[in-house]
């Protein structure tokens, strides 16, 4: 039994509950909060150390103790390659985003000690999602998920956070909903197998496989409706632009980066491995989804005049690409999607709090608003440029490789979605490069920088201005994320190596033959 995953999810979980009881003094629960998130990201390092890609083991770091032993349910945890790098993004940008947040302005009446304990808080939630191995603890987990957040953009938010954060809540519950049915579906059909109901998914893996495909296909349904829903695809994506553009930067940075992984996650561990007949049917209908939302959410992220939406609707457009690999059924697309669920957390994190670093110093959000920005903050406009570069997967950059591999997986198996897709990146390289030449290039302009800019010098003369660049907190807030744009770039390969051997299994449990999945075995 390995403890080390336990230690991982109750370690942020004790944060949360101290820094909550800290109320009053906000300069010590801050540096509490990062504390415990530095604890935890060494903690995510020791799990990295100990998983073994070469293992024969399906899951890893397990362990299990009774909870509902009437109902066959279990507190069990384990990770494959897939869940690990997902759980060492979260522990890699929770003490980012704590240090991105830390002088933000808080709407009046709402203390840092509150909003710093709702971010550690989740993250156990998210890190259970990515760990339980119960379906019925998933299940708990994923619901938990929805209350931290409902209450980080409601309280922290902006103008519009009450809608948002209800839009929010009220899709993800009803996803949510509809889940809990195929999960009872579940044990149902487990019961009839075997004489008695069970909701462990190693088990439930083994019993689904001859399960009708009739039956397959109306618990996949309730999954995939619940997974599209968080991930977000068209059409059930609706609530991603205004709880994005509500969202404080650093609720907004898990929310983009993190939480929506969850759909694409589940895509990977439950739709495929459980109703491997149903997958394979229903995927040129999922396929269809997927590229209808890389073109729909380019379009509308070209047309977008709010920041923060703008980044919402790029990650409707590469959540795409990520849905193509998965259900491409290749090995290499399988293994590019997970690569990009991870690189589009660096990515548009890192886009994410650029914006809100842009609207710090305009107290604007919207693009006509600024104009010449480089000129006054020629550092932030740096890193705006190669976040969005990395957004737009430019060779060279983490996302480049795994889009690459998406694409050239994708193509053998389903040519005619992966060339329409393709259209996307022509798309993106247009939305990116014009918001950056809207906000950072041509002379000064814009109210928001000519407001705050009057005073004691110009809004021409930079070396006069009253907006500042970046200091070295915010230089060093980004710092690890340029750091790893290039690092995953140019050497991806001891990520690739762990989830290489998880995507090779999950094809397997589908009762797909892959070339280079086998090769990998």
């Amino acid at each position: 039994m390995s403890w080390t995953l336990i230690a991982l999810l109750l370690l942020p979980l004790v944060g949360s509950l101290v820094v909550a009881f800290l109320k009053g003094n906000d300069r010590i629960a801050k540096f509490v909060a990062l504390g415990f998130s530095l604890g935890e990201l060494a903690l995510a390092v020791v799990a990295w150390v100990a998983y073994d890609p070469s293992s024969s083991a399906r899951l890893q770091l397990t362990s299990s103790a009774d909870w509902i032993p009437s109902f066959g349910v279990h507190l069990s945890f384990g990770v494959d390659g897939i869940a690990l790098v997902m759980i060492a993004l979260i522990a890699f940008l929770m003490p980012i985003v704590i240090g991105g947040a830390w002088s933000d302005k808080l709407p009046e009446g709402r203390s840092a000690s509150g909003f710093f304990a709702l971010l550690l808080a989740m993250q156990t939630g998210m890190i259970g999602v990515f760990a339980a191995t119960d379906v019925f603890l998933f299940y708990v987990f994923f619901e938990a998920v929805l209350v931290p957040m409902y209450f980080l953009i409601g309280r922290f938010g902006g103008p519009n956070r009450q809608y948002a954060a209800m839009k929010f809540f009220l899709y993800s519950l009803l996803g949510g909903l509809i889940m809990l049915a195929s999960v009872i579906g579940l044990y149902a059909t487990s019961a009839d197998k075997l004489g008695q109901g069970t909701l462990d998914w190693a088990t439930l893996v083994t019993v689904m496989k001859d399960a009708p495909t009739s039956t397959q296909i109306w618990l996949f349904l309730g999954f995939f409706i619940a997974f599209a829903i968080k991930a977000p695809l068209v059409p059930l994506h609706t609530w991603l632009p205004d709880a994005g553009a509500e969202a404080p930067v650093g609720a907004g940075v898990l929310l983009v980066g993190v939480l929506d992984k969850i759909g694409t996650f589940g895509f990977l561990r439950y739709c495929l491995p459980l109703f491997p007949a149903a997958s394979k049917q229903l995927a040129p209908l999922v396929l269809v989804l997927a590229v209808v939302g890389i073109i729909y959410g380019s379009l509308l992220a070209v047309g977008q005049t709010d920041m923060k939406r703008f980044v919402a609707y790029t990650s409707i457009a590469h959540f795409g690409f990520i849905t193509l690999g998965i259900f491409a059924f290749s090995s290499q697309a399988g293994t590019g999607s997970v690569l990009y669920m991870v690189n589009h957390g660096i990515s548009t994190g890192m886009l994410f709090l650029v914006v809100g670093m842009v609207m710090s110093r305009g107290g604007s959000r919207l693009i006509q608003d600024y104009g010449g920005m480089a000129k006054l903050t020629p550092v932030l406009g740096g890193l705006f440029f190669v976040a969005g570069l990395s957004s737009l997967a430019l060779p060279g950059t983490n996302s480049f490789v795994s889009e690459f591999l998406v694409l050239i997986g994708s193509y053998p198996n389903q040519p005619v979605f992966t060339i329409i897709s393709t259209v996307g990146m022509v798309l993106a390289a247009l939305y990116v490069l014009w918001v950056y030449q809207r906000v950072f290039q041509g002379p000064v302009r814009g109210t928001a920088l000519l407001n705050v800019a009057a005073g004691p010098g110009t809004a021409t003369d930079p070396e006069r201005s009253g907006i500042k660049d970046l200091n070295r907190r915010e230089i060093a807030v980004l710092a690890p994320l340029v750091a790893l744009v290039l690092l995953l770039g140019f050497y991806p390969k001891p990520v690739l190596d762990v989830i290489s051997p998880s995507i090779g299994a999950t094809l397997s449990e589908v009762g797909v033959t892959d070339p280079v999945a086998q090769e990998g075995k």
